[in-house]
């Protein structure tokens, strides 16, 4: 499978786009005056303790408090790591006090009205490495499945890490690497761990002791495996920091690291542009004549598979299965390229056939498996939905470049016209019984005005009749079809 990044640069913003087999999977994006804080290490300063929730809220000095929580306060590794459960987790107030500072770092950017997601176990990411100070594990990725690669990787580092130098995760880009390559790489994390426990000495309460790498960089670290056939970069200072960066780090892909000058806009190829414009829609066409809807909630998200025109050529339930298998590789696509997180809730059309649910889930498992963040999926219920879950550490899509609807204040839909028409009169009427007026003007949208008109005119006339007060309307063109005036006159 063929891939290549993309970086789009201007002064306001980075993005970095991941292309797999020339079509767009990822989109990642960065505003030089929003970054991130995920990976960022502070002081901070325990605000409340909530024992009931096994919870804290910790100030970093940001504009709302963080949340932390118990078992994020122990250092231990998550049990899937270690293939062994969990230590039970003691009680919040037995951990941490109101008032005590503390060093944590950011799991989880804030997200709508919530805090930043904190940890007291710090983690330094490099490319092949992560380097987590005070445990004595050495993890290595899942998605590295050769057992004879695995056992490689962990001899480097068993015969080369002391006991009590810290804990490593190798990640999936060091399948393949040489040894050499490997221990330069634990050299980098150790030397800028050190850095780090300088600062930590010395640091006070609001403290930014660090930051992770801008996306420019993070992007090579993170993104760029042995399948990626180049980089292209549109800005000659990005290209310049890239190539002196992967020389350090990553110096296989030098030569894969490419500028783009052309006068047509980097983005324009593969499409990316329209492609992150119909990531934003609630719809998504199947090529069958199907489609997705996709509705993205605060709680969770639901996808919903439509047979739409797609009628097939043989029986009702081969139709459905079609439909669903081809809904199957649009949903993992669309949950990478909206980054979607959290709770998903898919309601696949309707199964009779358990051998179909079966094929299915095979498929959602495989389609998966491509995907960088992790997954965990239930399987089909008797009501043919699917229940699963994406590990979201970033706002997604829509929460970046969206903001709430001024109009339909964020419920996705306004009131009618002829809605709008009732209040108003039912406002008429209300103020007839209180106030006194020779006639009533009302400002209003043009679709409200034109209805009132047409439609509610008798209703009109009866109300100027019964009040013995004539009516004006006036179309207000800033106003939205929900907004409107009564003026007594």
């Amino acid at each position: 499978m063929s891939e290549e990044i993309l970086i789009n640069i201007n002064s306001k913003e980075t993005r970095v786009a991941i292309i797999e087999e020339g079509v767009l999977q990822e989109i990642h994006i960065e505003r030089h005056q929003h970054r991130g804080l995920v990976g960022n290490i502070y002081v901070g300063k325990v605000v409340r303790v909530l024992p009931g929730m096994q919870a804290a809220f910790v100030d970093l000095g940001l504009q709302r408090a963080a949340f932390l929580h118990a078992s994020d306060l122990i250092h231990s590794f998550d049990s899937e790591e270690l293939d062994e459960p969990a230590p039970p987790v003691p009680a919040i107030d037995e951990l941490v006090v109101e008032g005590q500072e503390l060093v944590v770092q950011v799991l989880k950017d804030p997200m709508g009205t919530k805090g930043a997601r904190l940890t007291t176990r710090l983690s330094i990411p490099s490319r092949y490495l992560v380097y987590m100070p005070g445990l004595k594990h050495i993890g290595i990725s899942a998605r590295i499945e050769d057992e004879s690669e695995r056992e490689r990787l962990r001899d480097i580092l068993d015969t080369a890490v002391p006991a009590c130098e810290g804990g490593f995760i190798i990640r999936t880009a060091a399948e393949g690497v040489s040894r050499e390559d490997i221990l330069m790489n634990r050299q980098y994390v150790l030397k800028l761990w050190d850095s780090i426990s300088q600062k930590m000495r010395t640091a006070n309460f609001g403290a930014r002791i660090y930051e992770d790498l801008p996306i420019l960089v993070r992007a090579l670290r993170d993104f760029v495996t042995p399948k990626i056939e180049r980089v292209r970069i549109d800005d000659g200072e990005a290209l310049v920091r890239a190539q002196a960066f992967s020389a350090e780090f990553i110096p296989h892909i030098v030569g894969k690291i490419e500028l783009y000058d052309s006068a047509r806009p980097l983005f324009d190829l593969f499409n990316v542009e329209e492609e992150i414009e119909r990531a934003l829609s609630r719809k998504v066409l199947l090529k069958s004549g199907g489609h997705l809807m996709f509705d993205q909630t605060e709680a969770m998200t639901t996808i919903d598979v439509n047979t739409g025109g797609f009628v097939g050529h043989r029986s009702v339930d081969e139709t459905i299965f079609k439909t669903n298998l081809e809904a199957v590789q649009a949903i993992t696509r669309q949950l990478r390229l909206r980054n979607l997180g959290g709770i998903i809730i898919i309601d696949f059309i309707d199964m009779n056939h358990d051998t179909h649910k079966e094929e299915v889930m095979k498929a959602l498992q495989l389609a998966l498996d491509h995907d960088y963040a992790k997954t965990m999926v239930s399987s089909v219920s008797d009501l043919g939905l699917v229940e699963m879950t994406r590990k979201r550490t970033r706002e997604s899509l829509e929460h970046v470049l969206c903001e709430a609807c001024p109009t339909c204040q964020n419920r996705g839909t306004i009131k009618s016209a002829e809605t709008v028409c009732s209040e108003i009169i039912r406002e008429i009427l209300r103020n007839a019984r209180n106030y006194t007026a020779s006639q009533y003007l009302v400002l209003a949208s043009q679709a409200v005005v034109d209805r009132l008109l047409d439609e509610e005119a008798a209703l009109v006339a009866e109300i100027e009749m019964t009040l013995g007060k004539s009516l004006r309307f006036q179309v207000e063109a800033s106003y939205t079809q929900e907004q409107f005036d009564v003026v007594l006159t």
